[in-house]
């Protein structure tokens, strides 16, 4: 049971730096729920299992007879909803009071130079176990947990064997029951332990790091062993972006940063501004903030063409010097763009540089100026009906001219273009966000009742989890034993 209410959470749950840039807080709420969905699972498996022999030995006056009892199968298991909970320091408790067993089974039995056997039932009642671990972080980064404490009783048994001569054997149940519930309590500790060691080794094993896309990775190994406290335990993560073509820190690091718990939910994640700047500054450094656009690419519903002609009414002189040519453009970021968040919304500086040619008729570009355009804008985001939506708004915009082949020219009108055409596409993707976008699901469970909170650094998300049904054994086959 311990072991499926670990991975439970890290599933939701994986050189770290000195604060983390995701934050994840997992309250008693969902940690009842993962033991309460875990709970029939593991009663199905639980019939699966198959006890290994056991054997010894009863004096019946005439003599020691040896018995063996194999193949002993669940045929029918009575498993109450355990009790879990956080434990300090670092943590979790799982007690079972009350478990019971029917079981099957052969029976092989040596007196002297005879041999005998057949088949038994077995109930096995009122087993209690309680078991500790210790959850921690390993030096790669992995979550840990390590078996502190186990304690398992047996309350009492009765057995009942049929075929060869088991009406003879069966009055001598009394003088070996106590060494198969000795047998069976002395497997039940070793057993946890081996599972619990079983589960480490699973841990050890999951990627800490895991790609995104083709241009992007990311990064979240533990930056510190959990902290638990009882009603819930906080997990610090790197959380950052990194180019797979360059694998480049970024000239900045995380800043700590409070999630502030919200009352009711199972889950509580906080992105900072380090993690979504650490995304940008990613494609930044791989080479991928940049566009090449030409006339074709400019959408129908815009009146107005990528040539000398038409941008005329910006710079009168370009279709003077070069008429009826066409043009390109060249957009590449001076530096990654940067998020900003402050309490209820977000601010996105973009610097870029503008380099405009013309076309001749045999393919030739002709250089015509360089323009820096430095732009910035405002947003909100929110969750509601189970999708992202949002709203942006251009906030300021201003242009340079820098190096220029068709000489001096105004830029108030070219301005003044620029910014129409980023409201008209800011519109558009307004009209988007306004519909909203479906959040994406976690491969066996997905949120529910999520809101979204936007914060000074750092983006703060509520939720509770649901278990998909149609993905609950393969979810919770993950951390089975």
């Amino acid at each position: 049971m311990l072991p499926c209410v670990i991975v439970v959470f890290v599933l939701l749950s994986c050189a770290c730096g000195e604060n983390p840039g995701v934050k994840v807080i997992l309250t008693d709420k969902g940690l009842q729920y993962g033991k309460h969905e875990s709970t029939g699972w593991i009663q199905e498996k639980l019939e699966q299992i198959t006890f290994p022999d056991i054997t010894g030995s009863v004096n019946i006056y005439i003599g020691r007879v040896y018995y063996t009892l194999s193949g002993v199968t669940i045929k029918k298991c009575d498993l109450p909803e355990p009790s879990v909970e956080f434990v300090q320091p670092g943590g979790l408790t799982t007690s079972i009071a009350g478990l019971s067993f029917a079981v099957a089974g052969e029976w092989r039995t040596r007196f002297c130079t005879i041999h005998d056997g057949g088949s038994f039932n077995m109930a096995i009642f009122n087993i209690d176990v309680t078991s500790t671990v210790q959850l921690g972080r390993d030096a790669g980064g992995h979550l840990s947990v390590t078996s502190v404490s186990c304690k398992a009783s047996v309350g009492d048994l009765a057995i009942q064997f049929y075929g060869g001569a088991s009406k003879i054997f069966q009055p001598f149940v009394k003088h070996f029951k106590g060494h198969i519930i000795g047998r069976i309590q002395n497997q039940i500790c070793p057993e946890v332990e081996n599972s619990i060691m079983n589960l480490d080794r699973h841990l050890q094993a999951m990627n800490v790091s895991f790609d995104v896309n083709e241009v992007l990775n990311f990064d979240v190994p533990l930056t510190g062993v959990p902290d638990v406290e009882p009603q819930n335990m906080k997990l610090g993560f790197k959380g950052e972006f990194q180019s797979i073509k360059t694998h480049k820190e970024p000239p900045f690091v995380a800043q700590e940063f409070i999630l502030p718990e919200l009352a009711g939910y199972m889950l509580s994640v906080g992105i900072s501004e380090f993690t979504l700047n650490s995304a940008s500054f990613g494609y930044f450094s791989a080479g991928e903030l940049q566009a090449f656009i030409n006339d074709s690419m400019i959408p129908p519903c815009i009146p107005f063409h990528l040539n000398t002609s038409s941008m005329g009414m910006f710079i009168p002189q370009l279709p003077k010097m070069y008429p009826g040519l066409l043009m390109n453009l060249q957009v590449n970021a001076k530096q990654a763009p940067m998020f900003s968040l402050q309490l209820g919304s977000g601010l996105l500086n973009v610097q870029v540089d503008v380099k405009a040619a013309a076309i001749e008729a045999n393919g030739t570009q002709i250089p015509l100026f360089t323009l820096s355009v430095n732009s910035s804008f405002t947003g909100k985001m929110m969750i509601a009906d189970g999708k992202l939506k949002g709203n942006v708004m251009l906030n300021n915009v201003t242009l340079t001219v820098g190096a220029t082949e068709i000489g001096e020219f105004k830029t108030d009108a070219l301005k003044s273009g620029i910014k129409s055409g980023m409201i008209v596409a800011l519109g558009q993707l307004n009209a988007k966000l306004g519909k909203g976008i479906i959040l994406p699901r976690m491969k066996h469970a997905q949120l529910v009742n999520t809101i979204l909170k936007m914060q000074k650094g750092f983006v703060a998300i509520y939720s509770d989890v649901q278990i998909l049904q149609t993905d609950r054994s393969s979810f919770l086959s993950t951390s089975y034993l």
